[in-house]
């Protein structure tokens, strides 16, 4: 419709997809659980291992049943996949609901 914007996918120019090609960005959304008072330690672990996966990330410090809320956009779902696997692994992460945006 017109004046929508696309929230889970942005296009931009892939250098394998060919001459004037382009390729979708994947979003997804990952709600994290950690120990008691770990929340910033774990933010800043995640914003490092996710600029070495290669994806971006926006993290935020959140209340209620969750920690931790982080964005996460890459050129690829297996990108996304590098990323979310080594936040899983964080020293203070307990547990992880990822959810990958569509349209």
């Amino acid at each position: 419709m017109p004046g929508e914007e696309r929230i889970a996918s942005q296009p931009t120019q892939s250098p394998r997809a060919g001459r004037g090609a382009v390729a979708e960005k994947v979003t997804a959304f990952i709600l994290l659980v950690t120990e008691i008072g770990r929340e910033y330690e774990v933010k800043d672990s995640i914003e490092k291992v996710s600029a070495e996966a290669g994806v971006e990330a926006e993290t935020y410090i959140v209340y209620g049943e969750y920690d931790v809320l982080v964005k996460l956009t890459a050129p690829s779902l297996k990108a996304i996949d590098r990323a979310v696997t080594r936040i899983r692994k964080l020293p203070g992460v307990l547990r992880t609901v990822t959810l990958i945006a569509a349209g």
